[in-house]
């Protein structure tokens, strides 16, 4: 089951800034920051990444994530899209974080991720 677009990564130059205003101006708390160019932000409802990246003279799309409802489903919709023709850029696989992905680029060149993220209500 697909849950909806739930995930969006940004690459931003200043990511404390960037933490600072969805932490403290939104309400999103951590949920996982790996290292120091890299923090994992969320609402319940859905899940930010933001990416440090010196170049980026304003923020820039990373990626988007489409939701779905279990690992399970992510392998299961990686299998249906390969079947059907779409060129899979990456996965599907486990990360650190628990969450399961793979990755595809839509017909204009934006990366999809497909993502299960246990802390994702549904």
């Amino acid at each position: 089951m697909m849950l909806g677009l739930r995930h969006v990564a940004l690459k931003v130059r200043d990511l404390e800034k960037a933490e600072a205003f969805y932490t403290e101006a939104l309400g999103y708390r951590i949920d996982w920051k790996p290292d120091e160019d890299n923090v994992y932000l969320s609402s319940g409802m859905d899940n930010i990444a933001l990416h440090r990246d010196a170049a980026a003279a304003r923020p820039e799309l990373d990626h988007i994530g489409i939701a779905l409802d279990s690992a399970s489903e992510v392998d299961r919709w990686a299998e249906r899209l390969k079947s059907a023709g779409f060129a899979i850029k990456k996965g599907p696989r486990t990360h650190r974080d628990g969450s399961r992905s793979f990755y595809m680029e839509d017909p204009a060149g934006v990366l999809v991720q497909f993502l299960h993220h246990p802390g994702l209500k549904k």
